[in-house]
């Protein structure tokens, strides 16, 4: 680096120090802002903020490259050393243009909740969850996520479908905010463990998941999907435990459980072979078969599919046609419907949390996770 700076004109060395100054100063200005945001940003986001402060401030990544198994250093380390050789200047431009873009969207966010919703409930971070109409509305709230469920989501819903379940709604309905339905578990549910607490992780993750599911099965009012986007994981096995689904044209419906060296849950290993057929359940549950919303529809999962251009409109004025409908008539014919089958769906519910605690204690799982970690921080 020294021969290269003598290489350079001494009237270009002034004008490169000029900016560095200015750069220097939006640079600490962005850190002092970032320390203001009220929301996290997202570990994903975290990542490039570290990776970018890093290159500003040591230039290109010099660091051993952590273990496969130390998540949190291996991800740091993976930011920083995708940076490659840009420049502090740039590191330092990109940071700035980073945080602006955040304290923006969390300036933006606080002025649509300053007027809220009609018929909002409170108490709710990751959720939007209104009643009117005689419908119960419960959105996933993480758009900048796309919508990831992470432990505290899950809580929310288990919450917001208790709520629904007792109180004067005729029906309740699940969406997504933004472009995605949901996206799945968030992964960053594992990255944050240390070595010494996976046991601990994998079943306090599994009775959480279980009470999760124990909430849909036992759910005693009709409850619908609208499915207004993508759809991963998690989100997309307990549709089968859902009264309707509705979705969009631009929704798919993906469960890449092998993939990442997982298993089935949701009681989609009882209840997709159901509705689809087993061969169609293997491709979908075994060997990652991603399914467009007409595919969904054909194979039973999806009762319905709308337009995009008109999907809101047509399905919201549907909802509001059967909330009119008499309530008690409607929970006693659901319950009816469900009730032959509800010890069963429980045992499976319990099996399939079973074994996943298996699968997340394995090394198998571990491996697919940092594998998949390592193909993102690729693209």
């Amino acid at each position: 680096r020294p021969a290269q700076a003598v290489c350079i004109p001494a009237i270009h060395l002034h004008m490169t120090a000029a900016t560095m100054q200015v750069s220097q100063e939006d640079f600490q200005k962005a850190q002092e802002q970032l320390k203001l945001l009220k929301k996290d940003p997202g570990n994903e986001t975290k990542l490039k903020l570290y990776g970018l402060f890093k290159q500003a401030t040591e230039g290109p990544c010099n660091a051993p490259k952590p273990g496969m198994l130390d998540f949190v250093k291996k991800a740091k380390w993976d930011a920083w050393n995708s940076l490659g050789n840009l420049s502090q200047d740039d590191a330092r431009q990109k940071y700035a243009e980073l945080v602006s873009s955040l304290v923006s969207a969390e300036s933006a966010s606080q002025k649509k909740e300053a007027s809220p919703e009609e018929g909002r409930h409170d108490g709710y971070e990751t959720l939007i969850v209104t009643t009117k109409n005689n419908i119960t509305k419960i959105m996933f709230n993480r758009p900048d996520r796309k919508n990831a469920i992470n432990h505290q989501m899950y809580r929310e819903v288990i919450k917001a479908l208790e709520e629904a379940g007792k109180n004067d709604c005729t029906i309740a309905v699940i969406t997504g905010n933004g472009d995605y339905y949901s996206s799945g578990n968030d992964l960053n549910n594992f990255t944050n463990v240390k070595p010494g607490e996976m046991e601990k992780m994998a079943k306090d993750g599994a009775v959480l998941l279980k009470e999760f599911v124990g909430h849909f099965i036992d759910f005693p009012k009709p409850l619908i999907a609208v499915v207004n986007g993508p759809a991963i994981g998690i989100c997309v096995t307990v549709l089968g435990l859902c009264d309707l689904v509705y979705a969009s044209d631009r929704a798919a419906f993906h469960s890449p459980f092998s993939l990442l060296g997982q298993s089935p849950e949701g009681c989609s290993s009882y209840l997709f072979p159901k509705m689809m057929g087993l061969a169609k359940a293997s491709e979908m549950l075994l060997f990652n078969k991603k399914l467009t919303a007409a595919e969904a529809c054909a194979q039973g999962l999806v009762t319905e599919v709308f337009p995009d251009s008109s999907f809101q409109k047509e399905v919201w004025a549907r909802l509001e046609a059967y909330a009119s409908l008499p309530k008690n008539s409607l929970a006693v014919s659901k319950q009816l419907l469900r009730s032959m089958e509800k010890e069963k769906l429980h045992a499976v519910n319990n099996r399939e949390c079973e074994v996943l605690t298996e699968r997340w204690l394995s090394d198998e799982c571990v491996n697919a996770i940092v594998s998949f970690f390592q193909k993102k921080s690729k693209l």
